[in-house]
């Protein structure tokens, strides 16, 4: 009778890390950045019908990388939690806080579990607040690990490289079009040398603070794209507060 071959957990859980940033580090980066009137979100994806990036609840969005039928499984459990909660309790009780720590669990336990293989996957929960001190930025890792952002966050296969020039150039308090130009520049440094992204290889959304609406999130596409990415506005131009344009130049998200 042969004996079963041992592997220590140490070695186990070693293992089953580097087979989850392996895989996602094959994935373009995203990049979470607060400006003066809310949060920015900007990945680098050239497919129309796959978002990285989406809306949960009112104030509240969800973007990924890696595998895309894990993050969509994991963005359709948070839709749901956060409705069952706001319909049973009230809306505000619906926090970026209790879903990261609720993704948290799920991937902490698939990590852990010898009978299936880690989530290859990161992901952000970002919540806009009242005012910028509120905004509240989640990235969640393959193992369930959890760290809680300020100003600008990176994730994906290029993320220590893009994060480095983010935080030589970064400013709190930018308007939108500066916060958006730097999010490009960032993402055309990922070690592949620098690049230059049009409008057709980005996906783009905002929380905005701004908007009358309970619903926060919107697209930013199109027209309302092209005029952002074309703005004179630079991180030391010192322009004042920009928003979202109005309704109709940007295809909302459907939840």
């Amino acid at each position: 009778m042969t004996m079963p071959f041992y592997v220590s957990p140490e070695q186990q859980m070693k293992d089953r890390a580097d087979f989850a940033r392996k895989n996602i580090a094959r994935g373009r980066g995203v990049v979470v950045l607060q400006y003066d009137n809310g949060i920015v979100l900007v990945a680098e994806n050239r497919s129309r019908a796959l978002h990285k990036i989406s809306e949960i609840y009112d104030r509240i969005a969800f973007a990924a990388v890696g595998r895309y039928n894990e993050f969509e499984n994991l963005r359709l459990a948070g839709v749901r939690s956060a409705d069952m909660q706001g319909y049973a309790y009230d809306r505000r009780d619906v926090t970026a806080r209790a879903l990261a720590n609720l993704y948290a669990q799920v991937l902490g336990t698939i990590f852990s579990s010898v009978a299936e293989k880690p989530y290859e996957v990161e992901l952000f929960v970002t919540e806009v607040g009242d005012s910028a001190d509120d905004d509240q930025i989640y990235r969640l890792t393959y193992d369930g690990s959890v760290a809680d952002e300020h100003g600008f966050a990176v994730m994906g296969g290029s993320a220590d490289q893009i994060g480095s020039y983010l935080e030589q150039r970064y400013q709190a308090g930018q308007p939108l079009p500066a916060a958006l130009g730097l999010a490009l520049d960032a993402l055309g440094h990922d070690g592949d040398g620098p690049r230059t992204l049009e409008a057709n290889q980005l996906e783009v959304a905002v929380l905005d603070r701004g908007r009358t609406q309970k619903r926060k999130f919107r697209r930013l596409v199109g027209p309302a794209l092209d005029r952002l990415l074309s703005a004179p506005n630079a991180p030391d131009t010192g322009a004042g507060p920009t928003s979202v344009p109005p309704s109709g130049e940007g295809s909302p998200e459907d939840s």
